[in-house]
């Protein structure tokens, strides 16, 4: 068993590993352009939801009162008619993308704190590479990559956008598990 304190710094290396890998993939590599499509009627959309003034939140449309408002009539209706939508509103004007890049890289020290954690009590010190590698690259390909099947299981996301999150998530597992097995106490 090894201490989480004497995991921080394969956690912290692999975090910051991560963040320039995921770095070089969205803004080099490319392959996430077609993740969201451009709605054809975008102006008008947006004028139209602008003049309700709608708060930043999550929204589905149609939207039941409960478990019973879906069997009722006029909730089939409006599934029917259509659209039916999922919809985040964020906050008018440029994102932070500052506040952005900070969250994810606390999110990639979760992750890592995570592997630490579970290859920790897993493995002694001197665990040979492959072993590290093993437990530390599971426990983070479950953080990054599984977790996001339900999007498109619950919320409809495209397969497509799935499948290339889940192989990113791969990737920064990879290097997590390298970081790990790399920096594994002797």
């Amino acid at each position: 068993m090894v201490p989480l304190t004497q995991l921080w710094l394969p956690i912290l290396l692999a975090a910051v590993f991560v963040f320039i890998a995921s770095s070089i993939i969205h803004m080099v590599l490319g392959y996430h352009r077609s993740d969201f499509r451009k709605l054809s009627a975008e102006d008008e959309v947006m004028a139209a939801l602008r003049s309700f003034d709608i708060p930043s939140g999550d929204y589905l449309m149609p939207c039941p009162s409960g478990p019973q408002g879906m069997k009722a009539p006029e909730f089939q209706e409006k599934m029917k008619a259509g659209p039916v939508a999922m919809m985040t509103i964020r906050s008018s004007g440029p994102p932070s993308l500052t506040t952005n890049l900070i969250l994810w890289f606390l999110y990639c020290i979760v992750v890592g704190v995570f592997a630490a954690y579970i290859a920790g009590r897993a493995l002694p010190q001197r665990a040979h590479y492959l072993d590290v590698f093993r437990f530390a690259g599971t426990t983070a390909f479950v953080g990054y990559g599984l977790a996001l099947l339900q999007n498109s299981i619950w919320k409809g996301t495209s397969w497509g956008t799935t499948i290339r999150g889940m192989f990113d998530g791969l990737i920064y597992a990879l290097i997590t598990a390298g970081t790990f097995g790399w920096l594994w106490p002797k």
